[in-house]
């Protein structure tokens, strides 16, 4: 990984984070509190692995916890309605409390699809609402639940005095497949995967606490904040989440209503305001002992949710003072929350442009396509399919900025541009989705997808390649001055993050392997379909363009998680030899190969996984 770490803590993969008791949302439920004589603090993040979905919007209705006598211990109090792909780059702190002690051997997660809002991008990158949601065995989803078993490594036992980190990871690309065989009525199947890790530490992660400000101790530079994750209103006093603190120092940046402060000055203007005042901190979460470190404070009207109506999304085209926003999420004044497809912000000369982790003064100018924005205004026509809103007196925040791809050259001794890429997407959004018309100094300088054009600053790009899949976090330059296209805060070499592999075979196939061997499985690319490809950290490889068809190996040890699913039977295997022993079984019954899902770690030069995670779906031929 190479990081530029300036005041930013290093940035990377996203996690809800929530603290004891699940995700929590506004809905009433039961209480948590717990009696036992016992007890001890647990941590538990959600971490949500990018999909190709514009909108997952269902409601989370509980998160039990199985102790290893049997009983259930439910931390989540109150249900809640989230949109996880809005959150696939932060951690969101959820409430505060204790559980019984004990050793606890799973965890299982209810997700309610009755009313989900799905949107998922089609070949060529549109985005179209899901027609229906199934399940595997093709029947309409109403709830589900994801377990995932704690043990050997994993395995959580709670102690008094001593917190644990319980990590859950909910996959949104390996829980689902969409079916485009009518491209204007897409079939979401629906087959939720978890993954748990206790006490791993994610020190890439960023972490968001949102809610009200409580109390705030200026010879600790610290304040304390009443939780109110994701959308819950932020009007009234309840407990209910606790209470959290949050560490500052002499480069926290506040963003104080549409002043900006730094330090010190940034904590006594907190001081100052209101109790009750809404607040959102971002910064890191760190252990022994466990504390909350921030670098950036939102507060007062700023915050979305308070007094504002908020379009948070992408910049896909920009025309004179009239931005066109992808992938809206819609937070209206009290704290609704809708999605919309898209949506039009106007701005304007007296529109205040701030900038995430700076101090600086902005202006509407330095707004450009690809830029990720939140903008404060007036909606002025709600109509969703022309959502419109004016941000003329209103504000606009730049956030920092995702953009991925493969590099095509690097430019020593350029001041201005020091890397090119073959950019594939920004943000959540595949790059076709994007105009870069007006971008450019002129029309021959405009941003263009083949050759776009990145200044990395201090970046250390020794170990940089051409053809290296790459991921970048930064701002986009100003509209109408490129290049560059890109300044770059943060860049990882993907090759070293988790990859995922998918494939399926159209039709199932008798052969999903060249050889069934428990030393590693030659994957067969013949008669592949849709799917045949590599993703890390969101970019993706094509199957076909790897010098050969990947091999998928398991650990030294041999142990993983190896899934079977055969018309409606799951079997789970530990070990790879017997899950290979398996798979040749069942072939040889006439079963035929559909779907092949792993995740490991690769190496780009022998070509092979190693995969801790394997899942093969099966189907009788007839």
């Amino acid at each position: 990984m190479i990081s530029f770490f300036n005041h930013l803590k290093p940035l990377g993969l996203l996690t809800f984070l929530l603290l004891v008791t699940g995700i929590g949302g506004c809905s009433s439920g039961g209480s948590s509190s717990l009696s036992a004589v016992d007890e001890g603090e647990i941590i538990v993040s959600l971490t949500d692995a990018a999909g190709d979905f514009t909108s997952y919007t269902v409601d989370v209705i509980s998160l039990n916890l199985t102790k290893a006598n049997g009983a259930k211990v439910s931390v989540l109090p109150l249900s809640t309605r989230i949109d996880f792909a809005q959150y696939t780059e932060m951690t969101e702190f959820l409430t505060a409390a204790t559980v019984p002690a004990g050793t606890y051997v799973a965890a299982t997660m209810t997700l309610d699809f009755r009313n989900a809002v799905i949107w998922v991008e089609n070949d060529i990158g549109e985005s179209v609402p899901a027609a229906a949601i199934v399940g595997e065995t093709g029947e309409p989803v109403t709830t589900l639940e994801v377990s995932v078993q704690l043990e050997d490594r994993n395995r959580l036992t709670i102690v008094r005095g001593i917190a644990k980190h319980l990590m859950l990871d909910f996959d949104l690309q390996a829980s689902n497949h969409v079916n485009f065989d009518d491209p204007e009525n897409p079939v979401l199947t629906v087959d939720p995967f978890l993954v748990a890790d206790v006490d791993r530490t994610r020190p890439d992660t960023i972490h968001r606490m949102r809610g009200l400000l409580d109390e705030v101790n200026l010879s600790e530079s610290s304040f304390s904040v009443i939780l109110r994750p994701f959308y819950c209103a932020l009007t009234d006093s309840h407990r209910l989440f606790g209470i959290r603190s949050v560490l500052t120092d002499a480069e926290t940046i506040f963003h104080i209503d549409e002043d900006v402060l730094q330090g010190p000055e940034g904590l006594e203007a907190l001081a100052g305001l209101d109790y009750l005042t809404p607040v959102v901190a971002l910064g890191s979460l760190q252990f022994h002992p466990l504390r909350f470190e921030a670098w950036e404070i939102y507060a007062g009207t700023c915050v979305p949710g308070a007094d504002l109506d908020v379009v948070s999304g992408w910049v896909v085209a920009r025309t004179g003072d009239t931005l066109t926003v992808k992938g809206a999420s819609l937070i209206r004044s009290g704290s609704s929350f809708a999605f919309n497809n898209e949506a039009t912000v106007q701005v304007a000369e007296t529109t205040a442009v701030r900038r995430q982790v700076s101090s600086a003064d902005y202006s509407k100018d330095d707004i450009s396509v690809g830029q990720h924005i939140v903008a404060f205004g007036t909606l002025t026509d709600v109509d969703p399919e022309h959502l419109v809103m004016d941000a003329t007196e209103g504000m606009v925040r730049m956030m920092m900025t995702t953009i991925r791809g493969i590099v095509v050259s690097l430019a020593e001794g350029n001041p201005d541009v020091q890397l090119t890429l073959e950019l594939q997407s920004i943000g959540k959004f595949r790059v076709g989705n994007f105009d870069f018309t007006g971008t450019g100094k002129d029309t021959k300088d405009n941003a263009s997808p083949n050759s776009y054009e990145i200044y990395t600053g201090n970046l250390n790009l020794s170990e940089v390649t051409a053809g290296m899949p790459v991921k970048l976090k930064g701002f986009v330059g100003p509209f109408g001055m490129a290049p560059p296209d890109f300044s770059a805060y943060t860049l990882i070499d993907v090759t070293d993050l988790s990859a995922f592999v998918r494939i399926n075979w159209s039709p199932a196939t008798d052969t999903p392997f060249t050889d069934l061997s428990t030393d590693g499985l030659p994957v067969n690319l013949d008669g592949t379909g849709m799917l045949h490809y590599l993703v890390r950290g969101s970019v993706v490889t094509d199957l076909y363009d790897l010098p050969a068809a990947p091999v998928i190996v398991p650990d030294a040890d041999g142990e993983g998680l190896f899934i079977l699913k055969h018309n409606r039977e799951i079997e789970v295997r530990t070990q790879f030899d017997d899950f290979v022993a398996r798979i040749e079984k069942l072939l040889g019954e006439g079963y035929a190969a559909r779907k092949l899902s792993a995740r490991g770690q690769f190496d780009d030069t022998e070509v092979v996984l190693t995969a801790d995670v394997v899942e093969v779906q099966l189907s009788m031929v007839p």
